[in-house]
């Protein structure tokens, strides 16, 4: 019989419950051990851009933006090329975002991809101005410009008649009853 010594068995007791309580947690959250073995060398290495730095493992999401200078929407079109993406103005103030590609081999076999995604736009917002911009990283970003509401800050010059009011609107009523009615 093999006997350990006194501190050690406490050891090697705190060493299996540690153990046990590893492998309930990988039951429970099954997640956790999944993404440990993302995050392998050999994995972390295939998800390295050419700067050296992780890319994101999820693509960015839809995103709209609305301030008082313009309306936005970003999303991720990586998988489709430039000449797949189509923007259009549909109807009064909507937009209509379009990807499409034929069925095409890729490293896990045949895909086909396909969407529509429609926007309408806030009413302050210049659908004759939009612009559309797709990042190397393949995120197409839509922007509006707001309209209207921002009034210029100006001087108003003031013209000086020299004549009291009643005298000038006189005058003026005068001036345009002179003038011949136009046919």
């Amino acid at each position: 019989m093999f006997v350990l010594p006194v501190n050690r068995a406490h050891e090697h007791q705190n060493r299996r419950e540690s153990s046990r309580r590893e492998m309930l947690e990988d039951l429970i959250h099954p997640l956790a051990v999944l993404n440990s073995l993302l995050e392998t060398p050999e994995y972390c290495n295939k998800m390295r851009n050419r700067n050296g730095v992780l890319q994101q493992q999820q693509p960015i999401a839809s995103e709209v933006t609305i301030d008082k200078d313009k309306f936005q929407a970003s999303f991720d079109v990586q998988h489709f090329k430039p000449e797949e993406v189509v923007v259009k103005i549909t109807g009064d103030n909507a937009i209509t975002v379009e990807a499409k590609h034929e069925e095409r081999q890729d490293e896990h076999g045949r895909i086909f991809r396909h969407f529509v995604r429609k926007y309408v736009l806030p009413k302050n917002c210049d659908a004759a101005r939009l612009e559309s911009r797709l990042s190397s990283d393949g995120v197409l970003s839509i922007t509006a410009p707001t309209v209207g509401d921002k009034a210029e800050p100006k001087s108003i010059p003031i013209q000086v008649t020299g004549k009291p009011v009643k005298l000038a609107e006189e005058k003026q009523t005068e001036s345009v009853a002179d003038k011949p009615a136009s046919q």
